[in-house]
């Protein structure tokens, strides 16, 4: 408001005033009152950034005085640590609000500081620059990195092979490359990996040149999988195969070595037109195969520990860097084992003999029977041929019976020599498992481990003796039909021995078929042809029993002297007679042969 009583006793007139005022308050101070003013309205818009003094710390509140109406309060959790909030330190704050329920301003250190980062950013850097900072977090998709301002850093561009898992970076330094800047969303995107191209880029050729055969290099474990470990020379990768690790066995790459470990490998290989190194660990030691004819001589007998378990026998460690394989075919001399883990398990110490060394292919073959005397050998003394043995039958086969003689020696009853008589289409039909029967040793293979037995030799063989001086030919007997064939027929003479009617001893006419004449289980008396002990034979005729028939009743009555029997009378031998295996104590009557025998003998054909 103009003091017009001030103006008139000035003597000033109006124009007089303007001109004045106007050479008081130029262009300048107009200007500079209008910034000045423009400047007290923006500094209590939120947004704007402030610069304060810290007053105290209550709490978790720090108060800051930023010249306004009231104080600001800023979080303590903003600052980096409790030692940069110090009374009266000066500090940028960002406005955020004037109007909060408690009266005071609030404010943020934190973004005020992000702002000035960014805002440094933007005028220092650009893309292709160089820029460190640590990284502080893992986000969607790859790593936060502070380097002033947050920055993102895919997980593609951490390193220049897939690095696993990435979270291992957080809390560390790391160099990056600028790649993109997005100046409007605030978004600035960095790669190691491009750094680190380009670094190894430059140095690689330098490697290639140098680097030779047999020559020490030291480098960095920058990548650990199943098959190997790559090592970090300075600029070129070389691999490092889990077979040059260690010369003893290792399951992965990880017993040996770590992630980011310095190592110094042994160069084994280089592919220059291919940029390829194979490197060696264990190269740099002597091999233990060097000496392991002479430590380990075949037939030493030594200890070790099992560190594999397979199908067909396990692996034992004699000392780091040399094993040997226990086949399972050398694990019992007696057991027969379905898998090597009935007798042994992982990690178990034990003796073994050593049975061959291949130093060229580094094997050596082990075994654990051989600590132990072969029992075979004992059994060929103890079991000699013709011995008598009493066995349990263990198990059946179509060719046999295993039989248990001791605990660990087994025998083979073969189906041939369950019986001299009888023909058995299984052991089953003459033995059951767990009988107990008398065997006879008939032959001990020790270098196959078996031994044949018998149970029929233990009796005489009956075809030898018992047979020919029952079965005469030229008696008459009675049978029973046992089975009937297309050409003739079985008589059972008594138990386990049958004899053959032939078709053509049935009857005196043309038979076409056996059951036109006989029927199975019926009693017939039949006439003995002929007995073959070799071919184990006996041939019958039923029609020749109705010639002597015919005979007896067509001669006159004559009287006969008592002590002479006939083959017609009463007195056959029965059918129900016991022959099997016992017939060497049988002892058969043997009839008196017939005076008209040698000319019955004399028509009859030979036996079938």
């Amino acid at each position: 408001m103009v003091d017009r009583n001030l103006v008139n006793k000035l003597g000033l007139s109006d124009d007089k005033l303007e001109e004045q005022i106007g050479e008081m308050f130029g262009d300048g101070e107009n200007q500079y009152l209008e910034q000045m003013l423009q400047k007290k309205v923006d500094s209590r818009l939120p947004g704007t950034i402030l610069k304060g003094t810290i007053v105290s710390q209550i709490g978790n509140d720090v108060i800051v005085e930023v010249g306004l109406k009231s104080e600001g309060v800023v979080d303590a959790g903003e600052f980096g640590s409790p030692d940069e909030i110090a009374p009266g330190r000066e500090i940028e704050v960002l406005l955020e609000d004037t109007d909060s329920d408690g009266g005071l301003i609030l404010l943020s250190k934190r973004k005020a500081d992000t702002i000035r980062g960014w805002e440094h950013i933007i005028n220092t850097k650009q893309e292709g620059d160089v820029v460190s900072g640590k990284v502080i977090r893992r986000i969607k998709g790859g790593l936060l990195v502070d380097i002033g301002v947050p920055v993102f850093l895919p997980a593609s561009q951490v390193d220049i092979r897939k690095p696993g898992d990435i979270s291992r970076f957080i809390g560390k330094d790391v160099e990056c490359k600028i790649l993109k800047i997005d100046v409007e969303n605030r978004n600035i995107v960095v790669s190691r990996r491009k750094l680190i191209e380009e670094e190894r880029r430059a140095s690689k050729e330098k490697i290639l040149t140098e680097i030779e055969v047999g020559q020490l290099r030291k480098g960095v474990v920058k990548n650990i999988a199943d098959f190997g470990v790559f090592v970090d020379l300075g600029g070129l990768d070389g691999l490092l195969h889990i077979s040059d690790l260690s010369w003893g066995r290792i399951s992965h790459p990880s017993e040996v070595v770590d992630l980011d470990q310095d190592i110094e490998v042994v160069v084994i290989g280089v592919d220059k037109d291919n940029e390829k190194i194979s490197l060696g660990l264990k190269q740099k030691s002597a091999s233990p195969w060097e000496n392991v004819e002479a430590k380990y001589p075949v037939g030493i007998k030594v200890q070790g520990k099992v560190v594999n378990v397979m199908n067909y026998g396990v692996f034992v460690r004699l000392e780091d860097g040399i094993e040997g394989l226990v086949h399972i075919s050398e694990m019992s001399w007696t057991r027969r084992l379905s898998h090597p883990s009935e007798m042994v398990n992982l990690g178990d110490e034990i003796d073994v003999v050593v049975l061959n060394v291949n130093k060229e292919k580094q094997e050596i073959s082990l075994g654990i029977k051989q600590t132990e005397q072969n029992p075979w050998e004992l059994a060929a003394r103890k079991y000699p041929p013709g011995t008598v043995v009493t066995a349990n039958v263990r198990s059946m086969t179509n060719f046999g019976a295993f039989v248990e003689i001791e605990p660990g020696i087994d025998g083979m009853v073969h189906i041939s020599d369950l019986s001299w008589t009888r023909k058995f289409g299984h052991p089953s039909e003459a033995l059951e498992k767990g009988q107990e029967v008398k065997c006879v040793v008939l032959e001990v293979n020790e270098a196959k481990q078996r031994i044949s037995l018998g149970i029929k030799q233990m009796t005489e063989d009956p075809w030898i003796r018992a047979i020919p001086e029952k079965y005469i030919p030229g008696h008459i007997i009675k049978g029973k039909i046992a089975k009937l064939t297309n050409f003739g027929a079985f008589v059972e003479l008594e138990p386990d021995l049958e004899g053959l009617l032939h078709i053509s001893e049935l009857a005196d006419h043309k038979i076409d078929k056996p059951q036109d004449v006989v029927k199975p289980d019926d009693e017939v008396e039949v006439k003995i042809l002929k007995v073959d002990p070799e071919a184990r034979k006996i041939g019958l005729s039923l029609r020749r029993v109705q010639w002597a028939a015919e005979e007896h009743t067509a001669a006159p009555t004559k009287p006969q002297p008592q002590a002479r029997a006939t083959p017609e009378s009463s007195s056959y031998p029965s059918g129900g007679d016991t022959l099997g295996i016992t017939l060497r104590s049988a002892k058969p009557a043997t009839p008196e042969q017939p005076e008209s025998q040698e000319t019955d003998e004399g028509q009859e054909p030979a036996a079938s």
